[in-house]
């Protein structure tokens, strides 16, 4: 059996056409060289282009043998000699724009063919499709959807009654989507269910009585959202997610909950309905957060956290509950210094 490559290998590119890309200064190497691919540092050979931006891959550096390297000022010096030099401000922000003019497939999995609606799609005759809307086997559209030009709906999506679906988006395979209006350029990786009830009961001695769930899920342009993540509706107003934010995969996202825009959530955060979070908030992966509490524009939370209290914007934090890093780190080792001692008595 072949061994299958997904992404095709890109012609050769010149060092100085990197360099623009790169937004980077060829610091040493010609213009003229050639490269011919991307690799890790400890599989890199003539004609790759690597990058260096962590010194836990410092050894894998001295014994690279890449055509060229993108680095940072502060560790040029560490590149071997006899590799060509890319100097950036931010290597890894560079790498990510070279990779992006190379193996463009890879930003958002587009097939290179024309748009179509596959005859084994179900699409009803009330659902309004712009020109240039691909629907794939298995799809199901319902009456009153709109969906833009340039969008994509993998095999096996559903999208419900009324869904607006914007323009040049991807709804992945097995995606479910309901009760819900997307902007333009969204991409939900394979199964992300948007749009569904919210878990909302009022609970009591007599059972657990349903609250019905009216709102609906507003997903601004260039939302990305990974697999198997869900978000809720409202219970009576919309969930939000403000434009550019990322979400990882397998995030919770409850009713009502309103994310700022350029957020970034890292895989099994799980937002409690309500809850705030500001523009540019970053959230690591397993941490929770408690209805009705807002995150301040800015602020960060480390991984497997618990967010009980408003946040301050700018800050960083961490711990459960979660506090500022400073204050989490001295109760950590006051706790381990006491273990010692306790030890050792």
């Amino acid at each position: 059996m072949s061994e299958p490559r997904f992404f095709e290998t890109p012609a050769p590119v010149s060092l100085s056409d990197i360099a623009d890309w790169a937004e980077a200064e060829v610091a040493r190497g010609e213009g003229t060289l050639e490269i011919t691919g991307v690799a890790p540092l400890e599989e890199a050979g003539p004609g790759s282009l690597v990058f260096f931006d962590n010194t836990a891959y410092l050894k894998q550096l001295e014994t690279t043998t890449a055509a060229a390297c993108l680095v940072g000022k502060r560790h040029k010096d560490k590149v071997p000699e006899g590799v060509a030099l890319l100097v950036c401000a931010d290597p890894y922000r560079s790498w990510a724009k070279v990779l992006a003019k190379l193996f463009p497939a890879a930003m958002v999995p587009k097939d290179d063919v024309d748009p179509f609606v596959s005859e084994r799609a179900a699409v009803d005759s009330q659902a309004r499709l712009e020109p240039g809307v691909t629907v794939e086997p298995g799809a199901v559209i319902a009456a009153g959807a709109e969906i833009g030009t340039g969008t994509v709906i993998r095999a096996n999506a559903v999208i419900g009654r009324g869904v607006k679906i914007g323009r040049d988006c991807v709804i992945g395979p097995n995606c479910s989507v309901q009760h819900s209006v997307l902007g333009n350029r969204v991409y939900f990786h394979p199964g992300v269910c948007c749009g569904q009830d919210g878990f909302g009961y009022a609970m009591g001695p007599q059972g657990h009585l349903k609250v019905p769930q009216v709102g609906r899920v507003i997903v601004q342009d260039d939302v990305e959202v990974g697999a198997n993540t869900t978000i809720d509706r409202g219970a009576n107003r919309d969930t939000i997610i403000g434009e550019g934010t990322k979400i990882d995969n397998q995030v919770q996202i409850g009713h009502n909950v309103v994310i700022g825009r350029h957020c970034v959530l890292v895989s099994q955060v799980g937002l409690s309905g309500s809850c705030t979070l500001e523009d540019f908030v970053a959230i690591g992966g397993q941490t929770g957060v408690r209805g009705h509490v807002t995150i301040g524009m800015g602020a960060q939370v480390a991984a497997v956290s618990v967010v009980g209290d408003d946040l301050a914007p700018g800050g960083r934090y961490g711990g459960a509950p979660a506090k500022p890093v400073k204050q989490w780190f001295r109760e950590v080792a006051a706790v381990r210094k006491l273990a010692e001692r306790g030890s050792g008595s």
